[in-house]
């Protein structure tokens, strides 16, 4: 027994020791301070991960609007994951079941309401559109379809609701909540799963069964099984979003494909080379819209989208992108990061607010407007929940935020275009311009859109609470950890070398 006694454990197990005191970590007889074993950021359901880096931002071919609002400029994006598809129509239908389930009740039917997309985008006042009207959305020959008619803040409620269902199964399946919360998901609005609730802990979940077990890896400090978990267990995954701007020109053109030698194991050095530079999101023909592979695919189109004035599909028998308006979600070819449609089907909502001028305003590395920095409402003592169950914020004062360097006012999105440093640069909007603090950033061309918009590079605004027949969405998420991806390594690792003492004759 005492010859199997290493390091104070049993059986020869090394315990991790704290570099700067020598404590021993997940030890109760030393504290009992917790460092989780969870080592990789789990990629979440539907997505696929940027590997980040510097690019080119703005326009790759002649500016023919004359917009002067993509001039181009150099920045650097951090790794992120993004849907490799736009959110279809039949993901969009599962969070309003999700939604008329858990807020069934009459004091809840403006939230219901508020979610429906609406359908009505599609009229025209010189076109037969209502059979896209009333099937586009709901019959299940378009359930992988884009979802359209959604506007900023729908595409952003989405997020919120799909990381509460995301992180509330993993729980569920590592046995830390009971499973029988997923048979029944009605009932009290307020006491639904809400990933900001559990981690405040003011939403109570019913442990599971590998909660309470002795098997449980998560401890308390006096070494009994923890059924609460924490963010920093590793085990909950980060927020979905809506990408940034840079984000998804960075992902839609997916550089990596023109990367002669990319490194692509632990160990193996890649080339820093770029060989051509891409107008639109695929790599195979750069300037071209058609496939040059030889074969069945030489000369079909790489998108959906509109060839001319009338032809939006091309001669019966011959249909050139063979859909008229949208095309389901994994059409076409996947770009170097392996996402679809980043260049045409429909154009997709980004987090950022617009201004003209942003890429001149950008900082280097992951460039964003829209920032609206907010706390937790601790006005009764602790954090409260509001209808919804979620954790109530509230915008930073400026008196809080005045003796920062970094930034000294909580709404920032007119930094340095419309705020008081700037003076005689306004947004009038109905008057002398249509850009407002609500106007968001979209990008990619759709079905009804020329070739021009196809292009990555390109940028248009549409206000934040208004919705289109050409524009969708895809989710994001943070990166943690190494930016190369799980199992790399972050920084260059010299290995240390015996030096030479052998003098020389």
């Amino acid at each position: 027994m005492v010859a199997s006694c290493k390091n104070g454990k049993l059986f020869g197990k090394k315990s991790e020791k704290s570099d700067v005191t020598g404590w021993n970590y997940n030890d109760k007889n030393q504290g009992g301070y917790q460092v989780s074993k969870e080592k990789e950021q789990r990629t979440g359901p539907g997505l696929v991960f940027v590997q980040g880096g510097t690019f080119t931002m703005g326009a790759t071919e002649e500016d023919v609007m004359g917009d002067w609002n993509n001039v181009p400029r150099r920045v650097t994006v951090n790794s992120f994951y993004i849907d490799q598809t736009e959110v279809a129509n039949v993901h969009y239908r599962e969070y309003l079941y999700w939604i008329n389930t858990v807020f069934d009740g009459d004091e809840h039917e403006a939230i219901r309401n508020g979610a429906l997309p609406d359908t009505l985008v599609w009229r025209s006042e010189l076109a037969y559109n209502e059979p896209l009207v009333e099937y586009y959305f709901r019959h299940p020959s378009y359930n992988y379809y884009p979802v359209v008619g959604v506007t900023w803040k729908q595409a952003n409620d989405f997020c919120l609701w799909r990381t509460d269902r995301v992180n509330e199964l993993e729980l569920i399946k590592r046995g830390f909540i009971n499973d029988k919360s997923l048979k029944n998901i009605s009932g009290i609005a307020e006491e639904n799963f809400n990933t900001k609730s559990y981690l405040t802990g003011e939403f109570q979940a019913t442990p599971g069964k590998a909660a309470k077990s002795k098997k449980n890896t998560l401890k308390n400090p006096n070494g009994t099984p923890r059924t609460q978990v924490t963010f920093e267990d590793g085990i909950l995954l980060p927020a979905y979003r809506l990408p940034t701007e840079a984000e998804w020109e960075y992902a839609a053109l997916g550089y990596v494909n023109q990367n002669p030698m990319p490194s692509k194991k632990e160990g193996k050095r890649g080339e820093e080379l770029v060989t051509n530079k891409q107008v639109y999101s695929w790599s195979n023909n750069v300037n071209g819209l058609r496939d040059t592979r030889k074969g069945s695919w030489q000369g079909t189109f790489l998108a959906n989208f509109k060839r001319g004035s009338g032809d939006n599909m091309g001669v019966a028998g011959g249909l050139n992108d063979r859909a008229v308006y949208t095309a389901p979600v994994q059409s076409f070819f996947p770009n170097g990061f392996g996402i679809y449609n980043m260049s045409g089907n429909v154009n997709e909502w980004t987090g950022d607010v617009y201004r003209p001028l942003s890429l001149n305003d950008f900082d280097d590395v992951s460039p964003y407007r829209g920032n609206k920095y907010e706390t937790v409402d601790r006005t009764s003592g602790k954090p409260e929940r509001d209808s919804l169950g979620r954790i109530k914020y509230r915008m930073m004062t400026d008196d809080e935020s005045k003796n920062r360097r970094n930034y000294q006012k909580a709404d920032v999105i007119n930094y340095l275009d419309g705020d008081s440093l700037l003076q005689g640069v306004t947004y009038g909007y109905g008057v002398t311009t249509l850009i407002s603090d609500k106007s968001r950033v979209i990008k990619g061309g759709s079905w009804n859109d020329r070739a021009y918009w196809l292009s990555p590079g390109t940028r248009r605004f549409l206000e934040e609470d208004q919705a289109s027949s050409t524009v969708g969405f895809r989710c994001a998420m943070d990166r943690v950890g190494s930016p190369e991806g799980n199992g790399r390594k972050t920084g260059i690792n010299y290995k240390q070398r015996r030096q030479n003492t052998r003098k020389k004759r």
